[in-house]
């Protein structure tokens, strides 16, 4: 499947852009301690787009000592993002309390996004990497879209031109698994799984292995829905009828892909060593493991865009922002793929 390039790509020196997320949750927090584990830990260059005050107050309430210079768009030159954390200004309305979110503050969080983004697809930035944000909020603020991911996505399509698909991935050295369906009740997994949704979701996994973790041959791992994959259609026909349909028609067409596999036997450590990706058919079976195996290292990368997305793998704990309790090793590495996916990107 051939995916959208950007219209401008950003030169190897450009920066991580990063979002703040909902200013009441931990993404400021994080924000802060990533920033100074920058030395320590090899992260790249990057800015947040956010509202410096909140910024400030969140370091106080810390007892960081983050220096933060504002700016209206990216700044060049590498010193810059060493000696302070740029800080891409975007107001903030009224008083933010940590912990507490408002609608209020919806706008700021979108703008980010959008400002981001934006600077993504413009080649000023080489990688997205997006802090939580709390759906509940901007759908109370009247946001429209399903969630972060489709946001991201319409926005790509808004500037290419071109539909995306975008294909969640739940990523970390241990493991990779993409879910086919998501945030769906389970009962309603069986309807909305279709060969076609199947499929394209495959398809995009192979081309984002192949692309963005620089993988030459990609080994996919097919999860069968049922327990035991089914048992030979005793309990159950969907891995006869529609999986296993679907993985023959990608063998045959140069696919490394098995399966349908039970999912109780395809996660431990020697079933692991053979491939280099799970395709799940829905959100537990995928995020069960990978959330045991890698609960504080877990990074969620968004597939199927124009440009690479990362995000730390956990939502805004308003009960712990502001508290000091919040640990910002997920997006530590959220930062470190995007980087590395940015520059397997850059030598295709």
């Amino acid at each position: 499947m051939a995916l959208t390039h950007l219209a401008h790509p950003s030169p190897a020196s450009a920066p991580l852009a990063l979002t703040m997320g909902d200013p009441a949750g931990i993404g400021p927090d994080i924000t802060l301690q990533a920033w100074h584990a920058r030395h320590d830990r090899g992260l790249p260059p990057f800015a947040v787009y956010a509202d410096i005050a909140v910024l400030r107050e969140r370091a106080a309430l810390l007892g960081l000592s983050t220096p933060l210079v504002g700016h209206e768009q990216l700044p060049a030159g590498a010193a810059t993002y060493d000696e302070a954390l740029p800080v891409i200004g975007v107001r903030a309305a009224g008083s933010v309390v940590p912990g507490r979110p408002s609608r209020t503050q919806a706008l700021a969080t979108l703008a980010a996004i959008d400002s981001a983004t934006a600077a993504v697809q413009r080649g000023q930035a080489r990688a997205l990497v997006t802090n939580p944000i709390a759906k509940a909020i901007l759908y109370d603020a009247g946001f429209r879209h399903p969630g972060h991911t489709e946001y991201l996505a319409y926005l790509a399509s808004e500037t290419t031109g071109a539909l995306m698909m975008p294909v969640m991935m739940l990523a970390s050295d241990a493991l990779k698994v993409v879910p086919v369906t998501i945030h769906i009740p389970l009962e309603a997994v069986p309807a909305a799984l279709t060969p076609d949704l199947l499929r394209r979701t495959i398809e995009i996994t192979h081309a984002g292995l192949l692309r963005d973790f620089a993988i030459a041959r990609p080994r996919i791992a097919v999860a069968g829905l049922n327990p035991h994959a089914g048992e030979d259609g005793a309990l159950g026909r969907q891995e006869i009828e529609l999986i296993a349909p679907v993985i023959r028609t990608l063998r045959d067409e140069g696919l490394d892909i098995s399966g349908p596999h039970s999912a109780d036997t395809l996660f431990h450590a020697h079933a692991r060593a053979r491939y280099d990706a799970v395709v799940a058919m829905y959100h537990d079976q995928a995020l069960i493991p990978i959330k045991t195996l890698a609960f504080d290292t877990g990074v969620n990368v968004t597939l199927g865009l124009p440009f690479v997305r990362t995000s730390p793998d956990h939502g805004t704990a308003f009960d712990i922002a502001g508290t000091g309790k919040a640990s910002p090793e997920s997006l530590i590495q959220a930062l470190l793929m995007a980087d590395r996916m940015a520059q397997n990107r850059a030598r295709t």
